[in-house]
């Protein structure tokens, strides 16, 4: 198709979206622009426009209600994937996204979520991509182009400063102008410039007006600057007035509950104090966006069915999402070899930070050699996939790092202990012991609506039951299951959720009654329910029949999440790790798998503390003192402490790594595939050394006062790993630095060898700084990146552009060149710069 065919298409379009808005009264048009349930636009068959589907990102399709007979693929974090470095993979994941969409009938993805890691506090942290704002534009950039090559829009969010959870709904974020411009924004305009065709307002407020109302940077900076022509949509209920926000920028108000537009602003028209250009705008957005994912009669999609890209395997992207993002961050022989490069020293880093494999560490493991191997902790088994919250989605498998480590050595004894258990709540009850697990979903008097069995014993919706059940009918959801113990004594049977509960064992009611926490919010309540717990003596090889039932108030089948926790009797917490150190001793290499919970990581609350929680951080040193040959798996979406670090022959971070985790783990512990994964955010030492730390304001305001300083361009102290930081399995010799100025954008040519023994990757990182110290500016920052593949000997050449705006800054309500002389880097890692040359930029 021509320019001129393309161009005419487009204008044909947008007549037929003209028309459209013609053919509609102001209290349909009104109608259009607010949900009519959880997560759906109204269709109006008079213009041919079917209802609008959205549903919960980033790493999963949940879509608009309960389908354990239809499950999501789960992706590791949007963290693991700004950790790939790699624009072109996170474009592999978004198409997979959208055609997950497709497949489960949904128009628009909420995602990306490209809020900066401003503080490692944040809860939503493993959400978000990187503390680095063009590194999160052109992972954003890849997703969205990936989903909406499938035509399914996606909402880049939450824009903007939503970069914490507490007092989400209220806080004030006073940011300079310039940082804001610099660094928060960034992202969003990256995006929204290559065409992202929805926007997500998010709750707080910013520089004294909320969001959703905020007119200066929804229509005039988003709009009208940046030329976007999509929709914004509020975050969920973050709409809470009428004229303000219609005249603010916002298009769309979900979800219907608590709905501020309705006739509220059909009045506000009729009255003069809101025009009715800015509703036939708002509608036009909409329409454009329902044209192109072709839910508008006349209108051709923006991509054709016969053009979207090829079907993809999603447990195999899974698998290598995962793989290419985990972060070697220490790989010595043993504990207490010295590695400068972890520790963040550039000098003499380039021989220590490049290697793995090659220059004598412990990994990648011989699994031909191995006879004896010790997995320990209670989230080697337990696998946390995904960070808590709305964004949860349900798998149809789930392989833990046991399993996968276990499947990967049949040869071997893999032993396994608890060690220490950091979760402050009983999982939910799965496994061979709890058969079947059935879910039963029933009107008044007991008819069946639906029926289905689950792999682990949790209900959880936010929208609709599953499809053919009416939510006015449902009165009681039941979960039953026998349960047949492996070992004697006192279990531990536990409600999780809100609600009026039955807990029957054996044919006996132990408990009836309501669990409710009535001084939180519907969105505490749902994200962080109460939990009731009860023992209950069981005799192993007896089975044991186990009913829980809730039942469903009134109007709230909508509102839903509940588990049956169970956990068998264990030793005391000291047994625990006596038994872990015994068979760490025994073994001839132990795996410790460490991390956070979702009582740690979650929507709707920020951390308290950067340590790991229970007494894993004594699990790992004792295991370490018993045996020197100790691999750490750090299973956490933002950094932790590391007191151990030292004592440790290897740690790998694995962030939240999705459905295939055990299996990913196992490719690399044992050398299958490389470690791929470079550090998209600093790791501290300690707490304190972080340039943004706070995430409470004070009376309402929470101020980044740091400025233009945040993340590595803040950092005074000496991180733990810093930003860029990653091993592989071989070597890299970088060989010559250029910059090429004779193209209208210039670019760094980087000459590299693959100096090691084996196929490698590396990420080719290009920073820039000005020569002469600028107190108001960082000392260096990251201008542009590439990945390259090389043989053992090969010779390759990376092209890293970079743009005019990475030398640009924000002065006085306007982009400012800035020429001087600047400082190019050609780098491994922040801390690991191997070349450098001169260059008068700007």
């Amino acid at each position: 198709m021509t320019t001129v065919d393309t161009a005419r298409d487009a204008a044909a379009s947008e007549a037929a979206i003209e028309a459209a808005v013609r053919a509609l009264d102001l209290p349909t048009k009104v109608r259009l622009l607010t949900g009519q349930d959880w997560w759906t636009l109204p269709a109006i068959p008079q213009i041919g426009l079917g209802s609008l589907v959205m549903s919960d990102g980033p790493i999963g399709v949940r879509g608009t209600g309960w389908a354990p007979d239809d499950p999501s693929v789960a992706l590791p974090s949007p963290t693991a994937l700004a950790a790939t470095w790699d624009p072109d993979l996170a474009r592999t994941a978004g198409r997979l996204l959208g055609q997950e969409c497709r497949r489960k009938g949904v128009h628009v993805l909420l995602a990306p979520t490209v809020n900066l890691h401003r503080s490692p506090l944040g809860g939503r942290h493993f959400e978000c991509y990187s503390e680095d704002p063009l590194l999160t534009g052109e992972i954003g950039v890849g997703y969205v182009t990936g989903v909406q090559e499938q035509g399914v829009g996606t909402t880049v969010k939450h824009f903007v400063a939503n970069d914490s959870e507490t007092d989400r709904m209220t806080v004030d974020v006073r940011v300079s102008e310039r940082a804001l411009r610099e660094l928060y924004l960034a992202p969003f305009e990256r995006i929204v410039r290559a065409g992202a065709w929805g926007v997500m307002a998010a709750y707080n407020g910013v520089n004294g007006s909320t969001m959703t109302e905020h007119r200066a940077l929804q229509r005039d900076l988003l709009k009208t600057g940046w030329g976007f022509d999509g929709m914004i949509v509020s975050d969920w209920t973050a709409a809470r007035s009428t004229e303000a926000t219609a005249t603010g920028g916002l298009d769309v108000v979900m979800p219907a509950l608590g709905d501020p537009w309705g006739a509220a602003l059909v009045a506000a028209v009729r009255a003069g104090t809101v025009d009715e250009a800015e509703i036939d705008d708002k509608v036009r957005r909409v329409l454009r966006l329902a044209a192109r994912v072709g839910i508008l009669d006349g209108v051709p999609p923006a991509v054709a069915p016969d053009d979207r890209p090829a079907p993809l395997d999603g447990a195999a992207v899974a698998r290598e999402v995962a793989v290419r993002s985990f972060v070697l961050a220490r790989n010595n022989l043993a504990a207490g070899r010295s590695d400068q490069a972890a520790a963040g020293s550039a000098a003499g880093a380039a021989g220590s930070d490049a290697g793995g494999g090659s220059d004598g560490g412990l990994l990648p493991l011989d699994a031909g050699s191995l006879r004896r191997v010790a997995v320990l902790g209670a989230l080697a088994t337990d696998a946390r996939i995904q960070g808590g919250g709305s964004a949860q989605v349900f798998p149809p498998h789930v392989i833990s790092p046991l399993a996968g480590i276990t499947a990967a050595l049949p040869q071997a004894e893999v032993s396994y202990a608890i060690g220490a258990d950091p979760r402050p709540k009983v999982p939910a009850a799965t496994g061979l012991q709890w058969t079947p697990i059935t879910a039963v979903l029933r009107a008044a008097g007991g008819r069946e609506l639906y029926r289905a069995e689950l792999d682990r014993a949790t209900v959880r919706w936010m929208g609709t039951p599953p499809a053919g059940v009416d939510p006015a009918e449902v009165d009681t959801i039941e979960l039953a299951a026998t349960c047949t113990p492996m070992t004697s004594g006192e279990h531990v049977l536990t409600i999780n959720g809100f609600g009026m509960f039955t807990l029957r064992v054996a044919g006996a009611d132990i408990f009836e009654g309501l669990i409710i926490d009535e001084d939180a919010d519907r969105a505490t309540v749902f994200l962080s329910p109460l939990e009731r717990r009860f023992p209950v003596p069981m005799t192993a090889g007896e089975p044991v029949e186990v009913r829980l039932t809730q039942k469903v108030p009134e109007g709230m089948a909508g509102f839903v999440s509940f588990t049956l926790g169970h956990a068998a009797p264990t030793g005391t917490p000291d047994e625990l790790l006596a038994e872990a150190v015994a068979l760490a001793a025994d073994a001839e290499v132990a795996v410790v798998v460490v991390g956070t919970t979702e009582e740690v990581e979650s929507e709707g609350f920020d951390r308290a503390s950067l340590a790991l929680p229970g007494r894993q951080d004594e699990l790992v040193s004792r295991v370490a003192a018993a045996n020197p040959r100790t691999v750490v798996v750090v299973n956490s979406g933002s950094p932790v402490l590391m007191p151990w670090a030292d004592e440790v022959a290897a740690i790998l971070l694995t962030w939240f790594p999705g459905q295939q985790a055990g299996a990913a783990l196992a490719d690399v512990l044992l050398g299958v595939a490389e470690p791929g994964g470079r550090l998209p955010t600093t790791w501290p030492r300690a707490a304190d050394d972080c340039p943004a730390l706070a995430v409470t304001p004070t009376d309402g305001v929470l101020d980044y006062r740091e400025g233009v300083f945040v993340g590595y361009r803040g950092w005074r102290a000496e991180p733990l790993f810093p930003f860029g930081h990653g091993r592989g399995y071989t070597d890299w010799e970088y060989t010559s630095l250029r910059v090429d100025q004779t193209t209208d954008e210039p670019a760094a040519v980087v000459g590299l060898r693959n100096t090691g023994a084996r196929p490698g990757r590396e990420v080719v990182q290009v920073y820039v700084g000005p020569v002469e110290p600028d107190p108001e500016r960082p000392e260096r920052w990251l201008a542009g990146f590439a990945t390259v593949t090389a043989a053992p000997g090969e010779e390759v050449t990376a092209r890293v552009p970079l743009p005019h705006r990475a030398t640009r800054t924000w002065v006085d309500g306007d982009w400012r060149d800035a020429p001087t002389d600047y400082r190019v880097e050609a780098a491994h890692s922040l801390a690991d710069r191997r070349l450098a040359v001169t260059a008068r930029l700007g």
